[in-house]
């Protein structure tokens, strides 16, 4: 066969394209996650829409008693400026790993009473504050700085007010931990004989159960932030094991265990119906690929229960680290329902399929990862793995990554320098998961 000079030109084209390394390329655009409104509860069928609007009615009201508490506040202190609460981790000081009798120490002591101080009236605390230096001033905010760093006029996480932002939070261990830190003081207290010292705590405690009865979405999820502020906070949170952490609290509380037993029965009685709501809210969530049952993303529409965005480089996927953490409570339950163990079996074998082998993402070293030129790269290494990546695209299970511009990409090693050192974009969380499913599985089998 003979070619015409144009035809061999084409010929060769395709020829050294094919010869090509396939090239990673941006594959889409983030896009930002829609808030609990009015608008969107009306196109819920009718008989869900008077659950979600007395909801969003509940919110509205609280969110302007805990500003109007505030503002009492800061006039019977006669502050004119509210300063913002010092910065530092939520959790920072909230240590529960502690010996029992540290809890009735008077470190320990100070430690609680300063953190019944950052609680909002709504009961539950805002995120990244060191609540253990020293309490918190009378008309001081309830926050701190929360702003992002990276100055972006269209940032998904930009707030309605930036003075009212994530002001309580079940986001980065806040609300959860002082509740279980100050459940530890009152049981370290009773155990000494020193009730009376332990009624501010138990006082808190309730009202920090009480915020979790009443942040709980008709569904079963909660949402990041509570009264709702908008954006991505408004979604179904699995993100920081946020939702699991309210489950858990709530059990507690249900079974009266150490630290909760001054709460009502009637209280206790409503904490295990929100537990149970949540539980079966997890099981709705677990996303279904081609047919199967797969794993959980990160964080969902309140109202049409689809996984969304969360900030510019959190897109809607399925997130590896937040579907470990669920399938590991799942086999610490004692009694695990069928369904339980079928979503337990489906998780185990979508980590089996989506490990990564023969990679490793930056060196062992992360601080010289981080001041290299070029970063943390995910580089081959025969061998190595498996890992996981952090985000996989629902569908195909192919590892996603997401930059600041809200870019999403396939190869992780495209991302800003900034995003690729600044995010657990890999981890070898499955492996620790997998091997504890194969013992599990033992004295588990799979449902009929």
């Amino acid at each position: 066969m003979r070619f015409s000079g144009f035809l061999k030109f084409q010929f060769l084209f395709a020829v050294l394209a094919l010869l090509q390394p396939v090239q990673a390329k941006v594959i889409g655009t983030n896009v930002i996650a829609q808030p609990v409104t009015a608008e969107r509860i009306a196109q819920l069928p009718r008989g869900e829409q008077r659950a979600w609007l007395d909801y969003l009615s509940r919110s509205n009201r609280q969110k302007q008693a805990d500003k109007q508490a505030l503002q009492q506040e800061m006039a019977a202190a006669h502050v004119t400026v509210s300063n913002p609460a010092p910065a530092g981790h939520s959790a920072s000081g909230l240590n529960t790993s502690h010996p029992a009798e540290w809890y009735a120490s008077a470190e320990a002591l100070m430690i609680a009473r300063n953190v019944i101080t950052y609680q909002v009236p709504d009961g539950g605390w805002s995120k990244n504050i060191d609540m253990a230096t020293k309490p918190r001033a009378p008309g001081d905010r309830y926050d701190t700085d929360n702003m992002n760093r990276f100055s972006d006029p269209e940032d998904f996480d930009k707030p309605v007010d930036e003075h009212w932002h994530y002001i309580a939070t079940l986001d980065n261990d806040s609300t959860w931990t002082q509740i279980r830190f100050l459940a530890h003081v009152v049981a370290a207290l009773h155990t000494g004989g020193r009730d009376a010292e332990a009624t501010a705590m138990r006082s808190s405690i309730q009202r920090g159960v009480e915020y979790m009865l009443a942040s709980q979405y008709p569904n079963g999820g909660w949402p990041q932030v509570w009264p709702l502020e908008g954006g991505y906070h408004d979604a179904i949170t699995i993100n920081d094991d946020a939702m699991l952490h309210a489950i858990e609290v709530l059990l507690e509380a249900a079974e009266g265990s150490p630290g909760y037993e001054a709460i009502p029965s009637a209280m206790r009685k409503r904490a295990a119906a929100a537990a149970q709501h949540g539980i079966a809210c997890l099981l709705q969530l677990q996303i279904t690929e081609n047919g199967h049952k797969s794993a959980w993303a990160q964080q969902y529409d309140a109202l049409t229960l689809q996984p969304t965005s969360a900030r510019n480089y959190e897109m809607a996927s399925i997130s590896s680290g937040e579907s470990a953490s669920i399938v590991n409570y799942f086999m610490e339950m004692k009694n695990p329902t069928p369904q339980i163990v079928a979503s337990v079996y489906a998780a185990a074998a979508w980590f089996q399929k989506t490990a990564v082998y023969g990679y490793r993402f930056g060196s062992s070293d992360y601080r010289a990862d981080r001041t290299s030129p070029a970063g943390r790269m995910l580089v081959a290494a025969p061998g190595a793995g498996p890992i996981w990546s952090r985000y996989y695209q629902m569908g195909t299970d192919k590892p996603i990554f997401g930059d600041r511009d809200k870019t999403i990409h396939d190869d992780v090693n495209e991302l800003s320098r900034e995003r690729r050192n600044g995010y657990g974009w890999y981890s070898g969380e499955g492996v620790a998961l997998l091997a504890k499913f194969k013992d599990w599985a033992a004295s588990h089998p799979p449902s009929k």
